[in-house]
């Protein structure tokens, strides 16, 4: 029996291009089918969340409306609006380009066996039509938009008055405090949690996914049965990771300049949102380990009764009995075979019993960390910072 004939769709599944926010951009020209035309949903978001600040700040402060803290000055705000942000819709194109590929790999590898292809293509159904929801969507839009703007209200704090508000209970907003509040931090607030919901997405897929009956060889080269190719596919949400490190950036850099707090009293914020979210990307894929044991397990059994046949054969032809004069141990291809035979138990011994290694840890811990780096400049000196860079590296 051949392949099920399932429409095109299925066999591109990813979870960044759907939803009615990407209909809306691809009526508004800001967006092809496959996520192009980056640079101006780039311009468009900054456009969208940063530069009303910026003329309104700048409005404000001819009206008479400067604060202690000037909007120039204000890290927090430059970080989130202008890395952060582009970040999370740069992530979009990213990881279209590399999760799209993984999807077919399972079909491709033969990782998913025929009798489990209709199953297969029924999680991507299912994945396909949350991605698509239109009220879903639109519940992550009212959440950002009325629950934000709130925690935001409540978050601020203020002793002094500041480019978006002055001090008082209630905060009185500025003008260009209420684009802040109730434009700025609620757009990227969407994002944020409509890539949280991406997330769900994904990993919903993959514990379906994880279900099946799956094709794992435990001497596969990745050392993971087959399935390596998933820890490595974590890495194309490292821009999401990096959104996150920069908006705590911001945030310390602000808490460092105007409340004189010391850097180091950050040290567990930093590694705990590092660890955080090194967990949140790469701990669902934990879901493959029963049968990842299961396939290690199998191998143990399949190559030891192989091994225990072959060494038997080998003891009794060079061991037990004298070789005939024509036959010589020294470039026998028995020697090649019980080394390639001890090789493939060793892959099997070194099999892993998650789709992700040390690699795929550090390379998300450095995506989170990375902004965080201009923080030293509070410490030390550019010189030094390269200095004690280079005696780490060499």
């Amino acid at each position: 029996m051949g392949e099920p004939n399932y429409p095109d769709e299925h066999r591109d599944f990813s979870v960044t291009p759907g939803g009615p926010t990407f209909q809306l951009l691809r009526r508004l020209h800001l967006s092809g089918d496959n996520l192009e035309l980056l640079d101006r949903r780039l311009l468009a978001i900054t456009l969208t969340a940063w530069l009303p600040l910026l003329f309104l700040a700048v409005l404000g402060s001819l009206l008479g409306e400067p604060g202690i803290r000037s909007f120039f000055r204000d890290f927090e705000v430059h970080v989130r609006f202008l890395v952060a942000l582009p970040a999370l819709v740069a992530a979009e194109v990213l990881v279209h380009m590399r999760v799209r590929p993984m999807v077919r790999y399972f079909v491709e590898r033969r990782i998913v066996l025929p009798p489990d292809i209709p199953a297969f293509y029924s999680a991507e159904q299912s994945a396909i039509k949350m991605r698509n929801s239109v009220p879903l969507e639109l519940g992550l839009l009212l959440f950002a938009y009325t629950v934000g703007p709130w925690v935001t209200l409540h978050r601020l704090t203020l002793d002094v008055a500041t480019w978006f508000a002055k001090p008082g209970a209630p905060l009185q907003l500025t003008l260009a405090g209420f684009w802040y509040v109730f434009v700025s931090v609620p757009l990227i607030q969407f994002l944020l949690v409509r890539w949280y919901m991406r997330l769900v997405i994904w990993f919903r897929f993959l514990w379906h996914v994880s279900r099946l009956n799956l094709h794992l060889i435990p001497t596969h080269p990745d050392r993971a049965g087959g399935i390596g190719f998933l820890g490595r596919s974590a890495f194309a949400f490292s821009p999401l990771v990096l959104a996150e490190g920069a908006m705590l950036s911001g945030l310390i850099a602000n808490e460092i300049l105007y409340r004189g707090v010391s850097l180091l009293s950050f040290k567990w914020q930093v590694g705990g949102v590092a660890v955080f979210f090194i967990f949140v990307i790469l701990g669902p894929l934990s879901m493959f380990a029963p049968q990842m044991y299961l396939a290690k397990r199998r191998g143990f059994a399949d190559y030891s009764s192989l091994a225990q046949d072959y060494v038997e054969s080998f003891e009794r032809k060079w061991v037990l009995r004298k070789p005939v004069e024509t036959e010589k141990l020294l470039g026998s291809p028995d020697i090649q075979s019980l080394a390639d035979l001890g090789h493939s138990y060793g892959m099997v011994r070194d099999m892993k019993l998650v789709p992700f290694g040390l690699q795929d840890i550090t390379r998300l811990a450095i995506a989170t960390a990375a902004p965080l780096l201009p923080l030293l400049l509070f410490i030390f000196s550019p010189e030094e910072i390269v200095l004690r860079i280079a005696k780490i590296l060499f």
